[in-house]
Order: C-alpha cells, then sequence, then structure tokens
C-alpha cells in the first residue's frame, strides 16, 4: 500500500501543480495603449495666441470691407451728385432751345416769296399763267351767250357791264370760304340764270355751253384753292400742337426751376411766349452753374464736400433729374411736329403742281408757261425749306439733348 502511494505520487503532484497554476494565471494580454498626453504650459499659450491672432486678422479684413463700403458708398453719391448736376445744367439749356424753337415754327407759314407765288396765280387779274379769270369770263359772255354778236344794242352793253361789275366786286375779297375765282364763277352764273328768265335769246342750250367752258377754269381754281386749304388746315393743327408742347413745357419748367431755387413768375394776362421769353433772360445754363457752385460751398467743410448731406437735404434734385426724360420726350414731339411741317409742304407742293398740270390739260395755259411756273415754285420750295431749317437749326437742340443722361434714374 505504501509502495503504491509512493509510486503514485510524481503523478499527483504534477497534478496539483497544472491546477495550481492554471489558477493562479492572469488575464489575457491587452492591446498596448499609449498614455494620453499632458500638455505642457508653453502648448497652451501657442495655441491661444493663434487663436488671438485669427481674431486679429479677422478685424482687419472687417475694417478694410467697412472701409470700402463706405468709400463705395462716397463715390456712389459722388456719382449721384455729379450725374444730377450735368443733367440739370444742359436741361436749362435745353429748355430756352425748346421755347425759342417752338415760337419760331408757330410763327412759319410759308415764306413770303413762295406766298406771293401762290397769291398770284389765286389772282383772277393775274396773267401769271398767261390769262386772267376776269378777262376770260368777259370773253366767254361776249362769244357764247351773245354768239359773237358784233351790234352793241343797250341790252348787250348792259349784260357785259353787268358782268364786269360782279368780276371787280370788292366783296369777293372778303370771301374766307372761297376764293374769289371761284366765288365769281359762281356769281356769274346765278346773273345769267336770272337774266335768262326775261331775255328769251339766253336759253338753257346756251347756259350749258357756257358753264362747260367756265367750268374749266373753276377745276383749276378748285384744285388750286383745295391746296391751299388744306395746306392753311395742316399748318393750324401743327401751330395747335406746338401751342399744346409749349403749355407742357411750361408745366415742366415750373418744377425744375422751383427745384433750382429759380421759381417762375406769375404769367398775369401774358401769353406763355411772352412768360417765357422774360423769364429766360435770366434763367440760363450759367445761372444753373451758379446754382450748384453755392450748394456745393455750403456743404463744404475741411476742404470736402458731404455729397451724402447734401443730396439728404435735397431729395427734389433726384426728382428733377428723374423727370428729365419728359423734357427728353417733349424735344421728341417737337421734331415730329418740325417734320411734319416739311411733309405739309411736300404735300402743297404736289397738289399746286396738281392744279397746274389741270390748267396744262384743260388748254387754259401753254404747255411751256405751266412748266416753267413749276420749275419757279420747286425753286421757291426748296428755299423755304433751306430758311427755315436753317432758322430752326434742330440739330443743335438734338446735340444739346444727347448730353442729358436722363436713362439713368436716381433713387
Amino acid at each position: 500500500m505504501l509502495k503504491l502511494i509512493r509510486w503514485m505520487m510524481p503523478f499527483a503532484m504534477t497534478g496539483f501543480v497544472t491546477l495550481t497554476a492554471s489558477a493562479q494565471d492572469p488575464t489575457p494580454p491587452q492591446p498596448d495603449l499609449k498614455p494620453p498626453q499632458v500638455k505642457g504650459a508653453d502648448t497652451t499659450i501657442k495655441k491661444i495666441m493663434e487663436d488671438l491672432q485669427k481674431v486679429a486678422d479677422s478685424d482687419k479684413q472687417n475694417a478694410k470691407a467697412i472701409e470700402q463700403l463706405s468709400l463705395g458708398r462716397e463715390l456712389d453719391n459722388i456719382t449721384k451728385y455729379d450725374l444730377i448736376k450735368n443733367n440739370l445744367i444742359q436741361a436749362a439749356e435745353t429748355y430756352y432751345l425748346l421755347n425759342k424753337k417752338i415760337i419760331d415754327l408757330k410763327s412759319r407759314t410759308t415764306t413770303s416769296n413762295l406766298d406771293v407765288f401762290i397769291t398770284s396765280l389765286n389772282n383772277p387779274e393775274s396773267k401769271e399763267l398767261g390769262f386772267s379769270l376776269s378777262d376770260r369770263v368777259v370773253e366767254l359772255v361776249e362769244k357764247i351767250i351773245l354768239k359773237g354778236k358784233n351790234d352793241k344794242n343797250e341790252r348787250n352793253t348792259k349784260l357785259v357791264e353787268s358782268t364786269k361789275s360782279i368780276i371787280n366786286s370788292p366783296i369777293f375779297k372778303s370771301f374766307t370760304s372761297l376764293t374769289p375765282p371761284l366765288a365769281i364763277a359762281s356769281s356769274v352764273m346765278n346773273f345769267l340764270h336770272s337774266v335768262s328768265q326775261s331775255n328769251k335769246a339766253i336759253n338753257h342750250k346756251l347756259l350749258q355751253e357756257f358753264e362747260k367752258e367756265l367750268n374749266k377754269y373753276v377745276i383749276y381754281y378748285t384744285a388750286l384753292n383745295d391746296a391751299n386749304q388744306k395746306f392753311e388746315f395742316g399748318l393750324n393743327f401743327n401751330k395747335d400742337q406746338l401751342s399744346l408742347l409749349q403749355d407742357n413745357m411750361y408745366d415742366h419748367l415750373a418744377f425744375t426751376s422751383q427745384v433750382l431755387k429759380m421759381p417762375l413768375p406769375a404769367r398775369g394776362n401774358k401769353t406763355i411766349a411772352e412768360s417765357l421769353n422774360d423769364y429766360f433772360i435770366d434763367f440760363r445754363k450759367d445761372k444753373v452753374i451758379d446754382f450748384f457752385a453755392k450748394m456745393e460751398a455750403q456743404y463744404t467743410k475741411g476742404g470736402k464736400i458731404n455729397y451724402e448731406g447734401l443730396l439728404r437735404d435735397n431729395p427734389n434734385l433726384k426728382e428733377a433729374n428723374n423727370q428729365l426724360e419728359d423734357l427728353v420726350l417733349m424735344t421728341k414731339r417737337f421734331e415730329n411736329l418740325y417734320n411734319e411741317y416739311f411733309s405739309l409742304l411736300d404735300s402743297y407742293y404736289t397738289k399746286v403742281n396738281h392744279s397746274l398740270r389741270l390748267a396744262q390739260d384743260n388748254a387754259l395755259a401753254d404747255r411751256a408757261i405751266v412748266e416753267a411756273k413749276q420749275n419757279e415754285f420747286r425753286g421757291l420750295k426748296n428755299e423755304a425749306v433751306q430758311e427755315i431749317q436753317a432758322s430752326i437749326n434742330m440739330r443743335e437742340l438734338l446735340l444739346n439733348v444727347d448730353k442729358i443722361k436722363y436713362r439713368y434714374r436716381i433713387f
């Protein structure tokens, strides 16, 4: 038994040691972990300094941005002021020129030479086309109504004298709806119809023949009269539109002149033309330049103009500038009326030439005489156009208007 115990002891000891070792074995090894680093005082200060530098850099950038914004705002005010100043200075000259040219165009009919030419064509005593209506009417009475009889009996003599009396009547000179030639033709026909009631020798057939020949002259003078009337109507309409334009300009100027501390005086009994002519003696470009010079001096401090304060205290300057588009549109309207005048003159020229051709076609005047008159009329018409263009000088107005930068509205 003892031997058996001794034989088993090595094996028992081995198992014990093994079990004991297993019981006392530590936990399995863990991954290596670096211990947290502890920042030193120098690292902390460095980080604080970096943060402070970032703040300082940001402040500099903000200050620079603010400075640029302030400078931009100041430049913007200067730009606005310079634009307003230039526009209103040019507007003063535009008002003056527009008024002057409106008055000039309103006073136009044609020219003295052209008027004399037309008046002579429409004069029953004139022989510009180789005949006078007065003589031709008497000749037609003698040739057709009296059948060319040579005997000068009392009745025939009285008929001729009465015809001459009608032709020479001063009453025709006062006619406004008809020209003297047309009035004469109508009166002579009425007279002959009246005489035919008691004079059986003047029958219906003779009256028809007389009227047929007389109508050749009536056709010519009717065409000429139509040309004159339409031209006169067109001129009157053109003048009415010019008057309306001048009224609008006066109202527009009233506001602008108030802003520039040079208000329009009371008109009283004066016409707009009279009032504006008097006003433009003082209200001129140089006076507006003086106005802005005084304003700049008022807002100058330390050698620098306070543009922001100037514009803030005078808001109507912006409004006066913004309304200049209306003034420019008025000049465009005047340009249209100016061109319409020459269109009227062209139409008049065409109609008068048409009446002259009628005189030729109806054998009232020789072709050579008619062509000579047409050439004369063309020359007078071209002369009238050149005279009016030189007098009004549209280019002067348009060049001045181009200096107004009205498209830039200021708020």
